[in-house]
Order: structure tokens, then C-alpha cells, then sequence
């Protein structure tokens, strides 16, 4: 990596989107060139038709592998060569099914150690299925762990200029939220986060708050799972406090306190996310050999092909993706050949009580003792 420019695979997502706006967008600035070499997984075709649609200045050099891309330049991998209707606006099987085609080559081709770091433009779950094999898409965290895991169970992180956001669950009903809230699955959770931010964030010794399930951070699971799990963490090394009511925890401006906050479920994070966030979220699948970042955006059929698609949230995905590759590669390189410790670290507990839960008063006590 050091002798040539990072290589940063894009999908092109859902074609009758906003995915080749965002590109066309991106790369119209110079300077982006300058500190990256972008292949686009997609259609030529695709490509130029929305290039016609949007009357927008964009070139692209095609390229059938990989291995041919060029720096200096927009190089577009044609990833099938079948005709596919454009139909600007509306999500249809074949807009799905080419988003998928392209992640599919991406993930290939990783595998072959062709790119560095892998951003994703938008997609839409209800049309993001395979027929062939039957393959039906849940998500870019959920995708990237079945195609190059390798057993490893990815952690989605919502970033943006304010707040980062882990999920301990992802994707589930609320219903079925409970059941997976396990003092196993919280500590294993934290671990993955508290190792993501050293590594990938360069955090030397990040603080992790964590939320409670129930609105008043009272509950059995409260008492029996999240502070077991927060405290085993604790003596592990790990600087974790909780569990937070969410609606002390960001109405109070607690998360400013800490590096991440890690939910219990999507919409205890997406609110506040959605929220504090201008036009720069992104979304990152931490814990897995890949790099993966993608836009905090939708494909935007209502806008397609307006032209006013705001491209900074897949400028941020891709600034984000470089600088976890070379933090990454920063983090892992003292590590090969460590030296042996010559002292005894001692560790600050000053902050356990800036940090510390109160209790509640007892006001009935109070009284009688009055």
C-alpha cells in the first residue's frame, strides 16, 4: 500500500437510484483522485445513461478486471454484460438484482486481495434477491459476513460529525430484542467495539457507554445482564460505563462524553443519529477482514435523476474507509514484533466516579427519618 494509491471498490447500488449520481458527484473533484484509485463495480451502460440523464460531465475508463485499473483515473468494472432497463425513480427486480451482481464481483475480488477497502452505494432491501440461488439480501453487514467472514460476526457503526453508534442487536423486531440481550452477547459486543476503536479509530483507551433496554435503566435485564457484562469488561481493561436510560444519555448530553455509544437496538441508535446528522453519516461494518463503509443514505427514488442528490455523505464513506486501512495497517505493524513490558501499568479509577450511575433516593426512608 505504500507504494501505490489506496484502491477503494464502489458498488454502484440500486440502478434506477441515486448510486451513479453520487459517484459522478464525487470524482468531479480533482483532488479525489489524488488520494485514491476508485473502481467502480457497475455497467458501462448503466453509467452512461445516467451520465445522459443527469446532463453531468463525468468520464470513466472501462475495465474488465480488476488488475487493469489505472490510476489517476474513474475506472469502471463492467460486472455483467446482460442488457438492464433503467427505469429511473422505481425500485424493480432488475435495479435489485444488478446492485447485487456488483457486490457479488466486489466480494470476489476481495477475496483475491484486488482493492483495499470496499464502499457501498445505496440499495433497496425489498428487491435485493437473487433467483438463481434463491439468495435474498438482509443487509450489508449480514452480506459481508456470509461472502468473506470466514465465521466472524461484523458490527455495524453509525459515525457521523457528532456521535458513533454501535448496534448489539441489528435488524430485529422488537419482540425478539430481549432474547438476544445476553450478558455473553454484550460482553462480546464491547470487546468488538472497545477493539474497532483502538484499531480502526486510533483511540488509545476509548470510553464505551453503554444503553440500557429499558426506559428507566431498572430492569431485570439491567440488573442481571448488562451490568454483569459492563463490569466483567471493566476488569478486562475495558472502559465501559452503564447501562443509560437513552433519554438521559443523549437529552443530557451524557454521549458527549464518550468515543461510542453502544444501543441495544435500531431505533435506540438510528433516532439520535438520524437526528445529530447534517450530510455526512455513514454507516461501518467493523470487526471483519474487510473495510466496508457505505453512505447513511437511501437510494432516493423520489430524487432520481433530478441531479440533486447531495454526494458528501459517499465522499465521508470513502475519506472514512482510507483512514481505517492506514490506521489498520498503523495499529497492526508494532504488534508483529512487540516488546516484552518492563512495568506495571496502572490503571486511573478517578473517572469510574465521574461516570458512576446515582442512585436513586430513597424518599420514603427519608421521610420516616425525619
Amino acid at each position: 500500500m505504500e507504494d501505490r494509491k489506496i484502491r477503494v471498490a464502489i458498488t454502484h447500488g440500486d440502478t434506477n437510484g441515486i448510486g451513479y449520481e453520487l459517484i459522478f458527484k464525487t470524482f468531479a473533484e480533482p483532488e479525489m483522485l489524488e488520494l485514491c484509485t476508485p473502481i467502480i463495480y457497475g455497467s458501462p451502460k448503466i453509467a452512461a445513461y445516467h451520465r445522459k440523464a443527469l446532463d453531468i460531465q463525468a468520464n470513466f475508463s472501462i475495465i474488465n478486471k480488476a488488475e487493469d485499473a489505472v490510476d489517476g483515473r474513474v475506472n469502471l468494472l463492467a460486472c455483467f454484460d446482460e442488457e438492464v432497463k433503467v427505469d429511473l425513480g422505481q425500485p424493480t427486480k432488475e435495479s435489485g438484482e444488478s446492485a447485487l451482481k456488483a457486490l457479488d464481483k466486489a466480494m470476489t475480488d476481495f477475496r483475491s486481495q484486488l482493492y483495499d477497502v470496499l464502499v457501498a452505494c445505496p440499495v433497496c432491501l425489498s428487491n435485493m434477491t437473487a433467483n438463481e440461488v434463491g439468495y435474498t439480501y438482509n443487509g450489508l453487514k449480514e452480506y459481508a459476513e456470509t461472502c468473506i467472514g470466514d465465521g466472524a460476526k461484523g458490527m455495524k457503526i453509525m459515525v457521523n460529525e457528532s456521535l458513533r453508534i454501535a448496534l448489539a442487536t441489528n435488524g430485529l423486531a422488537i419482540k425478539d430484542v430481549p432474547a438476544n440481550i445476553t450478558e455473553e452477547n454484550i460482553l462480546n459486543n464491547i470487546r468488538k467495539l472497545h477493539n474497532c476503536l483502538k484499531s480502526d479509530f486510533r483511540l488509545s483507551n476509548p470510553r464505551i457507554g453503554v444503553l440500557a433496554l429499558n426506559p428507566n435503566a431498572d430492569g431485570t435485564e439491567e440488573k442481571e445482564i448488562l451490568l454483569p457484562a459492563i463490569k466483567k469488561a471493566e476488569e478486562e481493561g475495558i472502559t465501559a460505563y452503564g447501562p443509560y436510560a437513552a433519554e438521559d444519555y443523549f437529552g443530557n448530553n451524557v454521549c458527549d462524553a464518550f468515543d461510542c455509544t453502544l444501543a441495544m437496538y435500531d431505533d435506540q441508535a438510528n433516532i439520535p443519529f438520524s437526528t445529530t446528522m447534517q450530510s455526512n453519516g455513514i454507516y461501518y461494518i467493523s470487526a471483519l477482514p474487510l473495510v466496508c463503509t457505505a453512505p447513511a443514505l437511501t437510494p432516493d427514488f423520489a430524487n432520481a435523476g433530478a441531479g440533486v442528490a447531495d454526494e458528501n455523505a459517499l465522499r465521508h464513506a470513502i475519506y472514512a474507509a482510507i483512514d481505517i486501512v492506514r490506521n489498520r495497517e498503523e495499529y497492526e505493524l508494532p504488534l508483529a514484533n512487540p516488546l516484552p513490558k518492563l512495568y506495571h501499568e496502572k490503571r486511573d479509577e478517578s473517572e469510574k466516579v465521574r461516570f458512576s450511575i446515582p442512585k436513586k433516593r430513597d424518599t420514603n426512608n427519608q421521610q420516616g427519618n425525619r
